[in-house]
This record gives C-alpha cells, structure tokens and sequence, in this order.
C-alpha cells in the first residue's frame, strides 16, 4: 500500500477550554437497555455517504435507542477534545515552561548545528584516527616480512627451544593466577601477570604477546614451532607501535599456518564446550588474504556418493561458504547426470550472511542417485562463470568441486571454457575413504591453476576448506607493494571481548627466494589487523547537540552500517570463543556444519535501508555514499518509534560526505527543530549551588523526584544502571570537582544544572499549588535535552518506568516528531497476563514537546505531560461520550414511546465506545472488562471492527524486516539409537572381497564408528541444550508490523457487512492528538470474525522478504576497485600432487580415536599443506 502523507492536527483556534473538575472515583452509571435481538439481514451500507448513512442507522429491533447520530459523535469528539486540551493546559504548562525559558534568556545561548561543517568534521576526525591505525599496520607487515626473510628454517626444532606465551594454556592449568613469570607446566608456556585495563574489557600483560593455536593443530610440529621462533620478534614492535599510540586496541597477527599472536597478551576466552577458533576464518583475515571471488560450487550426488561420504560432503560445502565475506560472489549446484543448482538462486550471488543460510539449507536436502557426470557439472559452473548480466565480483574465478572420484578428466570441456588462458581455476576435493584413482582430479587442478584436496574425514574439512586461499594469493605476492593495500572491514565482534569492533587489515608476503635466481616465493604469510572499536568512532561525532532524534550514521561500500543507532545485533553475552554445541539443522540425516555460535562467527551486516524504514530518498542518498559522493537533501520519510510500536511520517535533512582514505562513508541526519540547540552559561557559581540543590533527594518531597541521564558527565564518575546510585555518585562527584573542572564535559554539566533550575521554577509557578486529584493525574512531568526528567509528586517516581535518558525514551523522542499531544498507553503484550488495577497505579502518559522561538530561531529543548488514571478517566470518557455534562447530572431515561440515541454511558451494554491511538492500542474503551487490556494491539481486543478501520483507510501497515535478531533452533527429533541414512550392504556385497576396500565399506565403517563412539556430532544433547541459551541461538529474521493513521482525517461513518451480524461504527479523529474516536455496536455474533491483523513480531521462516526473489534486484554496491587474480610469472606447478596413501585400518582407526578423544596428533602426511611454507 502507498504511504499516504500524514496529517498532524494543528493547534486549536479559538479561546482556550477550562477542563471541568473531576472527582477521582465516582458511583457506575446503570446500564442501558439491552438491545433486543436483531431483526432481518441489513443491506450493504459500505462507503455511503454520512448524510445518505444517517436515516438507516437506527439499531434493527430497538424500539427506544438507535445508533447516535453523526453529529451526536461529533459533539462527543469535541468534549473529548476540549477536555484534553484542558487539562494540559493548566497541567501541561507548555506555556509556562516558555515564559520561564525567555525569562532565564542570560544564563544560556542558542547554537546553531551547521551539517556540512559538523560531517566533514566528523569525517576528518575518523580519517585521522584510522590513519594512525594504518601506520602502525604498515610498521607490523614490513617488519613481519623482514623477520621472516630473515629467519633461517630450522628442521630439528624441539618444543623447549621456544618460549612462548600460550593463551589457552591457563585455563588447562590447575593454578592460572600464579603471580610469577615461569614456566609452565608445558614446557615451551609462560606464566604472566595480568592487569585489568578497562579499554580492553579484559585483563592484559603490556610486557609479552600471546599465541592462539587451533585446536586441530599439533603445536609441536616442525611448521607451528618454526613459525613461533620467527613471529616472536613482532613483540618488540607491537610495544613500539603502543608506545607511539597509546590508543591502540588488539594487534593481531593472524599466520596462514594457523597461528594468532596478539598484542597485549590476554588469557584466551576459552569456551565452554570445543574451541574451534581458527584465525583463518575470521572475517577480516578472510577479506585480507585475498581479492573478492567469484565461485561456483559443484557437488557430486552420483549413487556412488552414499552414507558418510555424502554428510562430509555436505559439511565441506557450508565450511568451504564460510570462507567467503560479502565482497565474494557465489552459487551451489549438484550433479550426476546433470547438474543443477541446490536451492531457489539460479545465478551467482551475493555471500552474504542471509545467502549463505539459504545454500545451507539447501545443501542438506540433497540426496545420492544415477551415475557421475563430470561433463554436466563443470559445464553448468562455467555457464555460471560466464554469465555477464549480473552483478559479481568480476575476480578471483573459480569452480570447487566434491567428489568421491571418477574416471573422465573432460578435457574437451576445458579446451573449450578455459584454455589457453586458464582464468577460472578449478579446486577438486576428493571426499570419504575409498580406492578410485585420483589421477583425474589431479590433473584437473593442476592444469586449471587450481589445487587438489583430500577430506577422508571430519577432521579434515576444516584445513582443506580453507587452504585455497593460498593459491588465490599467489598474484597478491607476485604484484608486491601495489597489492599491500590496507582494508577496512564490516562491523564484527571481536573474539577477545571488547565487542563491535572494525579491522585494518594488510597482507604479509613471503619475501624470500627458494635459491640464487631461484623464482620469488609466492606465499601468503598471513595477515595483520587492528582493531578500532566503534565506540571509539562513536566518541568523535557529536554529542547530544543533535537533539533527541538526530544521529550521525556511516556505510561501507556494499551499504552496510559501520555507525547508526539502530545498530543493535544480538551478540553472544559471555559465551567466549566459538562453543562446541553441536545441533541438528534441518533434517535427521544432516552432519551439522561444524559447531558454532553464529553471532559470533558472522560479521553484522546491517544495510542502511534494513537500518531505517526503507524509500525512493533513502535509496538515491546510499548509491550516492556508495558512490563517494557529498550530498545534501531534505525528505520526508517514516521513521519506527524507538519501542518499536508506532512509526510516524516526519521531515529529516540528510548530509553525507565520503571519509577519505577508506571505504566508508558518513551521514549527519537532522529534524527541522534540531538546527538549533541551547548551550548554558551558568558563570554565576552562586546559581550553579542554588540549582544544584534542587537534584539533592532532600528537596524531592516538594520540588518533586529528579531522574538525571546516565551521561558521561565526568571522567571519574562511576555508571550505575540504577538511577537512584547514579545520582548518588554524581552527588558526591559535584561535592569534590566544580562543573568548571577539566576531567568533565562541560556542555554536559551546566546544560543539566541549568534545566534542574527551569523545570522546578515549573514545579513551583505551576505544579505545586494544583490538585492533581482533582482532574485524575497521578503524576505530572517535564523531561529536557539537558538530561533531567522532573516527576511531581515524589511519590509518583515509585510507578515511573520510563528511560532516565529523555533521548532513550519513546515518549520523548515522539513528542518531538509530532504536533500536539501524544497518548501513550502502558506497553501489553498479547501473551502476558492483563494489567492489574490496584491502587491506581496503572497510568496513561500524555506528552508535547515545548516549542521555543528566540530571535527568529526555533527549537524543543523540553516534552511535558501528565500522567491520567485510568479507572477515573475511563469513568469520565464514559460522561464525555453520553448526553450528559458532568457527573452530577441524572441520566437521560428513554420511555417506550420516545426515540432516544444510545451514548457510551447509558447503553454500553450495546454501544462500544474506545479510544485508540495512532499505533493501533487501546487507550480508553467504555467496557470496564476491557481496561485491562489497555495498551494492547486493538485487532486482540475486537479484531473485526480494528479489520474494518484498516479496510477504510483509518490506519496504514507497515511492515519491515530486523535482521538482527536470535532465535533459538529448531528442537531436534527422535532420532532413535544411530543415525539415520546408513548405507545397507547386500549379502553379495559382503561375499564380494573388493567390497571392503570400497569407499561403501568405509563410509559404513565410518559410520558406524561416528556413531558409536561421536554421537553427538548427529544429535545435541538435551541436558547441555536446556544449560547453554548462547549456543543454542542462530541469527534469524523477524519480521515487524507497525500501524499508523492512514489518509481519512474526517468523521466517518461505515457499516461491517456479515448479514444478521453486521455492525454500525463511526470513527473520528480526535483534534490535536494522535487518538482515533471510535463508536460501534456490539457485535451480536461471532459469524462476522474474519481475518485478525497482527502487530506482534513474528518469526520469518524463509529468512526474510522471499530472499529468492530479492537476489533478482540486488541493491546497488560497490566492490573493491583493484583485484588481484592473474599474475603471469605465477608458478602453478604447485597443485596438490602430493601421493595419496592407500586406506589403512589401523591407521585410519588410530587418527579418529585420537581426533573424538580430543588428543592433538601429528599431521598426517598431506605434504602440500605445510611443506611449501618451508624456506
């Protein structure tokens, strides 16, 4: 549905209304007289005209009341109306509050937020602090290079003849705390000190570097301990780099061998179940390693692909997907006698987090059947390759194909794709135990560019997945300093604690020669990172000068969000590394894709259109920040309340320049009433006493309860979630430094000390000399951009739930976006129990914000409301809504021979009479049953009259996708005693002495063997699942519904149409508000229940928005603008010819017991996996 524009009410003409006193509580009106059943079957009424309407509105059957009037509404809608107005305005105090702001002028200034100065200056400052990133990177990789040149292999290498500090090895150690520096009880650990240090989150040693080593890596091999001796050296120039720049956050390391030294040392956050931390497959050394890639996965599904082989195949594809970032382009297809993609996408696609999810999906539902057609599968990848009328990377081309083996080398199909200039590679991995010749698959990557890879095992999916990478960096290492480029990456969490972090990266090259004119060698070392929180970045843009709902945002070149406030994914909360919880995903017969926590392993990819209710505007202003375009433009948009209930449709001024020497760029967003904002002057100490008194607790009994913001004040205040300890801690704070003092933000200070004194001149000029009893308040309030919320009376702060920060709070950050006042209702959930009406606790809140006009210049530094009980208002919107004037008045009695109108009073056994605001929820209804269902979605009080408000354009839907969410996994079925999907042999099979030496007879034994001895690789444990909530969670899509006031801004007067069960309603507007006055009869039936509209967030099954169809209208982006995948001196001989060895039982039994016993083995003999690293 179009997005209508929306009308906000305008201020009342005329003299101001006196709202009539209202006692409290009073006496329940007598009910009206029932309706008599309902006579014949209506005609359709819908849509006709009000003055055509009126004569058949009577109620069918009812000889003394009939529907009212729509003038009779009207009438009602006005008292309403008036009665609001009223009541805010002697409570309100909007113009009091403007009075005391001119008449306190001297103690403060109006400044003026300029967007392109502030941006650029934002921008400016961002670039300076990366650049100091950046060459601290580029001192760490030319001296790793330089180290690595210089060191000299050594094959006899022990243990003991390196010292190091091992990160995981406290938490094996019976005594991690241990005060001296020793040795460990390993041979080659030390033992540190460590300090907390508050900018890590964690406790560090500045003295030593720490060394993280898979798991699945023997630490003593000749590779590891060579590798150790070399990058030791680097310890010297992470303390240098700290000394130079102080602020620098984690240096990392990360070795293509698999080893991570980082700087300052730390204890490894060691999980609770299997540590499968692999520097390799972090984000940012997967983005750093290589240029982006265009890859087509092709998998065998022949009848020969059975039992095991076929699960390892399936986890080797989603571990092999978790090697590519978002700058990758990917697609997955199986084959036997032809090919043909796995899942919906027919093209390649985006790697991004939700594509990737699809693939997995799909993955597992393929099955093995018919004969191996090599022909079919790398035709369909080259097609694939080939295809030009999409987006992709447009580098790095390459096929990755799984097999159990085969006999055809189609050669005829390279010779015709990719001969003479070979620019697709072409990877084979040989999958399962069995004894087909992989000759074939040899030659195919070695005369493709490509490599070959064995997997006979779980245990090694994970090394071979990744170990492509290498080749992809060989032309990086050839073209030298023009591809050392530094790299930015997408928001991730980083693994060591510190949270939302982005990472320089740059790659290390082997600079070393094999010989005297030997050719150059062509390995990646690895590559090196720092991390820059984003706190840090966010602490350079503008602080609370921005208003309310003002914010500075900033995206990558694929649209993702580095800064924005609605930037919130869920992350892990304590859960450490990467935890072993193995669960099932999808079908019985699915080998997990190894264990994870997702929200730790995925980086948070956010697009600025999921960030912000996406539109045409929206969509211009990110190609042009794509693009690296300065921009400045005003639109009006929809902007989603910060509880995500309401949206509203509100003007923003968008400004936008690039941050040079990165890949970022950033945006200032501003409302019209932001351009200006107040700064305080409070030079007078005397007056910054006087005022400050007024936030000390004692004077809370008659100057009302003072909330204070949870600001950065000073540097030594200490944060509490608990606002009473807060401001007891800012209290004794002021008592030792002055708001003056160097160690606190100044602006901060005196704007809160200066609105604690304006909103208790409120207190005392209107506030304290009312009854609030009078006119059923609870509480009455003023809320500030300087950071105070004032609630009077005291008492009333024991039931206030709202943020103490007025710039967290719905209540404010709408009053400001809308015109008028803004009813807030109690937040109710549909699954929770109804609210509890006891001791007049339960409140509405009513709130607008204060406009000011000082010397031509317009701002809302404040909101005020009141606080409405809600018994006594229903009482009196029950008054308001009948033929009565006050309370005191007898009800009108209708004889049998008068023709009398029902009200909301007399009749609301007959007449439904609510109140409803501009989200949808209830506010005021004349049914005492339905008071405690105030707050809730309309549709789950009656949702065949909210159905027709919607059908008649009273509200607009809106619907939206967070992406940011966690969801728990599907539960795992009964799977009974072993997996299931076994490959049943034959009786011939068994009689057959070839048989047992057949990859059959070793995915059976394997399977066997997994399930017998690793069971829980196919079935979670349910204990460990009920104890461990952050393992259990993935990230998952929810898909969001808000409601708003559509184009009808009149009386209105419609008819529900269901035959004997139709039903009469009027609705109208209220003035100045954002409510909805509604009349209807009671419906008589249920027949006329049809479709219920929902509000609540639901959960996307398919992962969002039919992502199938959204990769056929990808967004605009933008790759890296340099690639790096031909060199012509690259040495391609170098392709996995290493032997293979024939299957051994012993040995094959001796490797597995060791891998599920946890004991690290020595490698086995894959020689192209480590020997090449060797100089």
């Amino acid at each position: 549905m179009a997005v209508p524009a929306r009308t906000c009410g305008a201020s009342r003409p005329g003299p101001a209304r006196t709202a009539l006193p209202w006692p409290g509580r009073g006496p329940r009106p007598g009910p009206g007289a029932r309706r008599p059943p309902s006579g014949p079957p209506r005609p359709l009424l819908l849509l006709l005209p009000p003055l055509l309407l009126l004569p058949l509105l009577a109620a069918p059957g009812a000889s003394a009341y009939s529907f009212p009037q729509q003038h009779t509404m009207q009438h009602w809608a006005r008292r309403l109306e008036q009665e609001i107005d009223g009541v805010m305005r002697i409570f309100g105090g909007v113009q009091q509050l403007r009075e005391i702001y001119k008449d306190n002028r001297n103690l403060f200034e109006v400044q003026e937020n300029e967007p392109q100065k502030l941006v650029e200056k934002v921008a400016g400052d961002i670039e300076s602090l990366l650049d100091r990133k950046v060459q601290a990177l580029k001192r760490l990789a030319d001296a790793a290079e330089n180290f690595q040149k210089a060191h000299r292999w050594q094959d006899n290498i022990k243990e003991e003849d390196i010292l190091y500090y091992d990160a995981k090895a406290d938490a094996e150690l019976d005594d991690p705390e241990s005060e001296d520096v020793e040795r460990g009880s390993k041979a080659s650990t030390l033992r540190l000190d460590f300090v907390e240090d508050s900018n890590f989150k964690n406790k560090v040693n500045y003295s030593y570097t720490a060394v993280q080593i898979p798991t699945d890596i023997y630490k003593g091999s000749t590779v590891i301990l060579n590798e150790l001796n070399w990058t030791e050296a680097l310890e010297n120039v992470f303390i240098e780099n700290r000394r130079q720049d102080p602020t620098l956050l984690w240096q990392v390391f990360g070795s293509a061998t698999g080893v991570t030294r980082y700087y300052p040392a730390t204890p490894w956050r060691a999980p609770k179940k299997i540590d499968l931390y692999d520097v390799r497959r972090r984000p940012w050394y997967i983005q750093g390693a290589s240029s982006p890639k265009d890859m087509v996965i092709i998998v065998d599904v022949s009848g020969s692909v059975s039992g095991l082989t076929l699960k390892l195949m399936k986890t080797s594809v989603c571990e092999m997907l978790d090697t590519l970032s978002d700058d990758d382009y990917v697609n997955v297809a199986s084959f036997n006698e032809k090919a043909q993609p796995v899942s919906c996408f027919t093209h390649l696609v985006q790697a991004n987090v939700r594509n990737k999810k699809v693939f997995k999906e799909a993955v597992q539902g393929m099955v093995a059947k018919g004969t191996t057609g090599y022909k079919a599968g790398f035709e369909y990848a080259f097609d694939q390759l080939q295809n030009s009328n999409i987006t992709r990377a447009n580098c790095n081309k390459m096929i990755m194909m799984f097999t159990d083996g085969g006999e055809d080398r189609v050669q005829d199909v390279f010779e015709k794709y990719n001969w003479p200039n070979r620019t697709v590679r072409v990877f084979t991995f040989s999958v399962g135990q069995h004894n087909y010749d992989v000759t074939p698959l040899q030659w195919m990557a070695c005369a493709n560019k490509g490599y070959y890879f064995e997997i006979p095992s779980i245990g090694a999916i994970r090394i071979n997945t990744q170990e492509y990478l290498d080749v992809l960096g060989r032309p990086m290492v050839l073209a030298g300093k023009e591809a050392k480029q530094v790299q930015w990456t997408n928001v991730y969490e980083d693994a060591l604690g510190l949270g939302l972090v982005v990472t320089g990266t740059l790659p290390v090259f082997n600079l070393t020669q094999d010989g005297p004119g030997e050719k150059k060698n062509q390995l990646i070392l690895g590559v090196m990172g720092i991390d820059v929180a984003l706190n840090d970045i966010k602490r350079l843009t503008p602080n609370y000068t921005l208003g309310a709902n003002g914010y500075v945002f900033a995206i990558d070149l694929n649209g993702y969000v580095l800064l924005h406030p609605n930037l919130k994914p869920q992350v892990s909360q304590g859960g450490g590394q990467e935890e072993g919880k193995l669960y099932r995903m999808g079908t019985p017969d699915f080998l997990p894709c190894l264990p994870q926590t997702t929200n730790f392993r995925e980086p948070v990819t956010l697009d600025f259109l999921d960030a912000e209710l996406e539109d045409e505007n929206k969509e211009e202003i990110r190609r042009s920040m794509i693009d690296g375009n300065k921009g400045h433009k005003q639109i009006r948009t929809l902007v989603k309340s910060l509880d995500e209930r309401y949206v509203d449709e509100v003007m923003r001024n968008y400004t936008w320049v690039p941050i040079r020497s990165t890949n970022y760029s950033l945006g200032l967003v501003l409302p019209p009433y932001s351009t200006f904002y107040l700064q305080a002057n409070l030079s007078d100490q005397i007056l910054q006493v006087k005022y400050f008194e007024f936030l000390l607790p004692s004077s809370f009994e008659s100057e009302g309860h003072v909330f204070i913001a949870p600001r950065e004040y000073c540097k030594d205040l200490n944060a509490s979630d608990n606002n009473t300890e807060f401001l007891k801690n800012f209290i004794e704070l002021m008592e030792k430094v002055t708001p003056d003092s160097k160690q606190c933000n100044n602006f901060l200070l005196h704007n809160l000390i200066l609105d604690t004194g304006i909103t208790q001149q409120l207190v005392e000029r209107v506030w304290r000399d009312q009854d609030l009893n009078t006119y059923s308040l609870l509480a009455v309030f003023a809320a500030t951009d300087g950071g105070i919320t004032r609630v009077f009376p005291n008492k009333a702060a024991d039931d206030w739930t709202e943020n103490p920060e007025p710039f967290n709070a719905s209540f404010y950050r709408r009053s400001l976006d809308n015109h008028g006042y803004v009813f807030k209702p109690p937040h109710q959930d549909a699954l929770l129990r109804p609210l509890e009406l006891e001791n007049d606790t339960v409140g509405i809140l009513v709130s607008t914000a204060v406009e000011l006009s000082l010397g031509g210049r317009t701002l809302r530094p404040a909101v005020v409301g009141v606080k409405l009980d809600l018994e006594a208002w229903a009482e009196k919107f029950k008054v308001l809504a009948s033929n009565r004037t006050h309370q005191d008045q007898p009800q009108k009695q209708c004889g049998p021979s008068s023709h009398c109108e029902m009200d909301c009073e007399v009749n609301n056994e007959d007449l439904l009479c609510v109140l409803i605001d501009d989200g949808g929820f209830l506010v005021l209804s004349n049914q005492n049953h339905q008071w405690d269902q105030v707050g809730r979605f309309f549709s789950e009080v009656d949702a065949n009259l909210m159905l027709a408000l919607y059908n008649n354009s009273f509200y607009t839907r809106k619907e939206s996708y967070d992406y940011q969410a966690a969801c728990a996994p599907q539960p795992p079925g009964n799977l009974g005693a072993a997996p299931r999907g076994v490959f049943v042999p034959t009786i011939a099979d068994f009689l057959n002495l070839a048989w047992w030496t057949s990859a059959a007879a070793w995915s059976l034994f394997q399977q066997l063997l997994y399930g017998l001895i690793y069971h829980s690789w196919f079935q979670a444990d349910p204990a460990e699942a009920e104890g461990n909530a952050e393992a259990r969670e993935s990230s998952c899509v929810m898909k969001q519904t808000q409601y708003y006031f559509g184009s009808v801004n009149a009386s209105y007067n419609a008819i529900i149409d269901c035959g004997n069960c139709s039903r009469l309603f009027h609705a109208q507007r209220l003035t100045n508000t954002n409510l909805l006055f509604v009349v209807a009869e009671k419906p008589l039936c249920s027949q006329c229940e049809g479709g219920r509209l929902l509000q609540k967030e639901t959960h996307c099954p398919a992962d969002g928005p039919e992502q199938c169809e959204l990769v056929q209208r990808p967004r605009y982006r933008r790759g890296p603008h340099i690639c790096f995948d031909y060199n012509a001196t690259e040495d391609t001989s170098d392709c996995g010819r290493g032997a293979s060895f024939p299957p051994s039982l012993g040995v094959l039994v001796s490797l597995q017991l060791l891998l599920l016993l946890g004991l690290p083995p020595r490698p086995q003999p894959q020689v192209h996996a480590h020997a090449s690293r060797r100089v």
